[in-house]
C-alpha cells in the first residue's frame, strides 16, 4: 500500500491533474444559500474517447452554481484522459482497470457535501444538479434518477419504464447510470467494495440505506447507452442480469467481471 499525493493506491501508478480554474466558476453569485449543497460529479471512465465529451458537456452546461466535476480515468488507452482535462476542474489517471478503485478516489479527492456518481455514457438533463440539490435532502442516503436509453428501440423502451418502475416502487433499490449520495455517509460505508466488478452498485446501495432513504428523483432524467444492449443482444443482456441477481444472493460476485463494450 502506497501513498501518493494523499491518497492510498495499492500499487497504482496515479496521476493527478488538479485543474482548479474551474471550481465552484459557474453561475456563483454572491454568498452560497444554506440550502444548496457542493455537489462533486464523480465520473469513472476507461477507453470512454466516443461518449466523455457528451458526458462532461451534459455536465458543464448544468444551471446549478455549485459543483465540480472529477474524472479518473483507469486503464485507459485512448483519449478519454485528454478529453478529461479539457473538461473537467480535476483528472485522476491510473494505470490500470477497476470500477471500484476509480470511483472511491474521486470520492476521497472530492471537496463537495453531496457526491453524484456518473457512468461516463450517461447523460443528465439541463437542470438536473439544480434539482437533486432541491429534492435530495438530508433524510435521503442514497437514490438515483429517473432513467432514459439512448435509442428509440422499443424493447429499450420497455426496459426502461420496468426498471424506473421498479426503482420508484422501492421493489429494488438501484441505479441508472447515477447514484447520489451525501459524501459523509459514502466514508461512514467505506465506499464501492473495490473486489467487485459486478452488482457493486447495489452492493454500495444496500449499505447506504442503514443511513436513510432511497430516493427516486423522477423530476429529472439520465439518458443512459444501450450499446451493451446493442452489441450482446437485449434477451441475452437481460439473461446475464438474472444470473448475476441469483448469484449475488446465494453466492459471492467478487472475481467476477463483466465484458468490456467499447
Amino acid at each position: 500500500m502506497a501513498v501518493k499525493n494523499g491518497l492510498l493506491c495499492r500499487g497504482e501508478d496515479v496521476s493527478l491533474n488538479l485543474l482548479d480554474h474551474n471550481y465552484l466558476r459557474r453561475n456563483l453569485k454572491g454568498s452560497k444559500p444554506g440550502w444548496a449543497p457542493v455537489i462533486s460529479v464523480i465520473v469513472p471512465a476507461y477507453n470512454e474517447e466516443d461518449y466523455l465529451g457528451l458526458t462532461l458537456d451534459s455536465v458543464n452546461r448544468q444551471n446549478y452554481g455549485y459543483f465540480e466535476v472529477i474524472v479518473v480515468a483507469n486503464g485507459c488507452t485512448d483519449r478519454t484522459a485528454a478529453i478529461a482535462a479539457e473538461n473537467s476542474d480535476r483528472l485522476v489517471v491510473l494505470s490500470s482497470q477497476c470500477l471500484g478503485v476509480a470511483r472511491n478516489l474521486g470520492a476521497k479527492l472530492a471537496r463537495g457535501d453531496l457526491l453524484i456518481f456518473l457512468d461516463a455514457d450517461t447523460l443528465l438533463e439541463p437542470g438536473a444538479l439544480e434539482i437533486i440539490a432541491h429534492k435530495f435532502t438530508p433524510v435521503c442516503a442514497v437514490g438515483t434518477l429517473k432513467g432514459c436509453p439512448d435509442s428509440d428501440r422499443f424493447a429499450h423502451r420497455a426496459i426502461y419504464r420496468l426498471k424506473n418502475f421498479i426503482h420508484r416502487c422501492s421493489i429494488h433499490a438501484g441505479s441508472s447510470g447515477v447514484i447520489v449520495c451525501w459524501k459523509k455517509h459514502f466514508i461512514a460505508t467505506h465506499g464501492f467494495d473495490e473486489a467487485l466488478q459486478v452488482r457493486e452498485n447495489s452492493h454500495l446501495i444496500q449499505r447506504l440505506k442503514r443511513f436513510g432513504r432511497y430516493r427516486y428523483l423522477n423530476e429529472t432524467t439520465a439518458t443512459t447507452s444501450m450499446r451493451r444492449y446493442q452489441r450482446s443482444g437485449t434477451g441475452k443482456t437481460i439473461c446475464l442480469w438474472l444470473k448475476l441477481w441469483c448469484q449475488s444472493i446465494f453466492g459471492d460476485l467478487r472475481g467476477k467481471s463483466y465484458e468490456a463494450v467499447r
